[in-house]
């Protein structure tokens, strides 16, 4: 695998992926990149969790100077939780150079997209719907683009965006450079990549079975606003000698650490954004033992070698399976026995069995602690520290006054109250993190007809308008999205809509009878 140094990028665009903790590519990026930074039109397969939106995003960065005013570059994803995420990457990726990009997609208020396209941003990430209508609102110019993505086409083209693509394709440019990204290639795939790319080089990315260590693995499934009331109790049933616990941001890990701090365990906090002396002084802590509990990110854990460590939690879910692997090797090192927790949510088993499928690895699950549960491992933790106690010559000076004790009190009460005061009681401090979204595995395929429009049998029934069924979902006057995230949060009259961002043919306008599809669910996104 290639180190990002030997690509010969631009020394902002390097300076960027380091300070993301990155070194080596993917194989995608590996393949990828030197193809896209030629201009060649490029087809890349690979499944999600391989590093795709860095494969086209660190080649397309590179290539777009900073005195440029003009949109260059547009990525069109499938759904807008998709467009954020890959927008949310681009920014990191640009955080040096300067560049600036927008994510534009249905459900946000599109005078605030048009307030924002007046700043001439040169990236333009967004559904396919949304770009649609900004470009028959001449919002959008086409003139000048010189690269288009295609992320996670086969989606796209799953969820009827197949026109919409075309439409927008056909008004580019055809001196461009064209890159299409998708997991499968099915002949709807293969024929766009006909109609629009330029000698195309393909590459392709069959995904690796992941070993995993020999680590005692488990997982509880657990909501996440109950996440932080089954760390405490997990923590104080296992009373682990050191855990790294892992988040997926550095706003999580800062929270979480707090919050740990508050509940009385001894606990820091590892990100991206800690100075160097920051980093060095946690570690230390770490290491040295004046703190068992280390809060971290990936990026902040790589390349991590701490011995002792006893149990790795990964409080949220990491994005794919390498990096799942990652963590979990934290523990378990130099021949000793290791213990690696995850919280699954709900909506996350999906994902739970992606990681599985790679690393040829059942997790089991196991129940979420009961309070008896994390008292009685409390308990246990003391006894056998006072018994290591015994065993050792460091006592005598204690025993004149233990005899005193005994002599005026009973002795199994004196012991419990000693096993009391050294167990300690954490603080019942109310916590309340920030919420991060679940990451999913890819959704099963919908049923897509011929119209272009899609049905999903467990939310479309009698009443196409939208009506109640137990939906979530909130209905308005301009035919917008309900509140719920994800298809089974509408009701069985869910009802359909022309596209994922209530854009429909003609001039790109939204319908104001309310008819609408279930929204389909986020792919999962890839730290690349």
């Amino acid at each position: 695998m290639k180190t990002f140094a030997e690509f010969g990028l631009e020394p902002k665009v390097l300076q960027a992926i380091t300070e993301l903790g990155f070194e080596e590519s993917t194989p995608i990026q590996s393949k990828s990149i030197p193809i896209a930074l030629t201009g060649s039109d490029l087809i890349g397969q690979a499944q999600t969790g391989t590093g795709k939106t860095a494969a086209f995003g660190i080649p397309l960065i590179n290539k777009i100077p900073t005195s440029e005013d003009r949109i260059v570059a547009l990525i069109m994803t499938p759904t807008r939780e998709l467009a954020i995420q890959v927008s949310e990457e681009i920014g990191k990726l640009t955080r040096f150079k300067g560049l600036r990009s927008l994510a534009i997609y249905g459900g946000q208020e599109i005078g605030r997209q048009i307030r924002a396209l007046k700043k001439r941003p040169q990236i333009i990430i967004g559904t396919p719907g949304r770009m649609l209508d900004h470009i028959n609102r001449k919002t959008i110019r086409l003139d000048d683009v010189q690269t288009v993505v295609l992320d996670e086409a086969d989606e796209m083209l799953d969820m009827g965006f197949m026109e919409d693509i075309t439409s927008i394709l056909s008004l580019i440019p055809e001196n461009r450079q064209t890159m299409l990204f998708s997991a499968t290639m099915p002949p709807n795939i293969q024929k766009l990549a006909q109609q629009f790319l330029k000698n195309p080089e393909h590459v392709s990315v069959i995904p690796k079975q992941v070993s995993v260590p020999l680590i005692d693995q488990a997982y509880i499934e657990v909501h996440e606003r109950q996440k932080f009331d089954a760390l405490s109790r997990l923590l104080d049933m296992e009373s682990p000698e050191l855990a790294i616990i892992f988040g997926r941001t550095k706003r999580r890990v800062d929270e979480l650490s707090e919050a740990l701090q508050k509940r009385g365990y001894t606990a820091d906090g590892l990100h991206g954004d800690l100075s160097q002396n920051q980093r060095d002084a946690v570690m230390r802590k770490f290491r040295d033992g004046s703190i068992d509990v280390l809060v971290a990110t990936d990026v902040a854990a790589r390349g991590l070698d701490v011995s002792g460590v006893s149990h790795v939690i990964n409080f949220d879910l990491p994005q794919d399976p390498e990096s799942y692997v990652h963590r979990i090797g934290r523990t378990g090192r130099a021949g000793k026995e290791g213990t690696a927790w995850s919280f699954v949510t709900p909506r996350e088993l999906d994902h739970l069995h992606f990681i599985e499928k790679v690393t040829r690895h059942r997790i089991p699950k196991k129940p979420l602690p009961s309070m008896a549960e994390a008292i009685e491992g409390k308990q246990r933790m003391t006894a056998e520290r006072i018994l290591e106690l015994v065993s050792e010559d460091s006592i005598n000076e204690y025993k004149g006054i233990a005899i005193q004790m005994l002599e005026q009190y009973d002795s199994v009460n004196l012991l419990a109250a000693a096993i009391k005061l050294l167990t300690g009681e954490k603080k019942d401090v109310s916590i309340e993190l920030t919420p991060e979204d679940p990451i999913r595995a890819k959704k099963r395929r919908p049923d897509v007809r011929s119209n272009g429009r899609r049905f999903s049998s467990s939310s479309f029934g009698g009443n196409r308008s939208g009506g109640s069924g137990g939906s979530r979902g909130r209905s308005d006057s301009r035919g917008g999205y309900g509140s719920g995230r994800s298809s089974s949060s509408y009701g069985s009259g869910g009802g359909y809509n022309r596209d994922r961002d209530s854009q429909y043919k003609g001039k790109g306008e939204g319908r104001s009878d309310n008819t609408r599809r279930p929204r389909p669910s986020s792919d999962d996104f890839v730290n690349s």
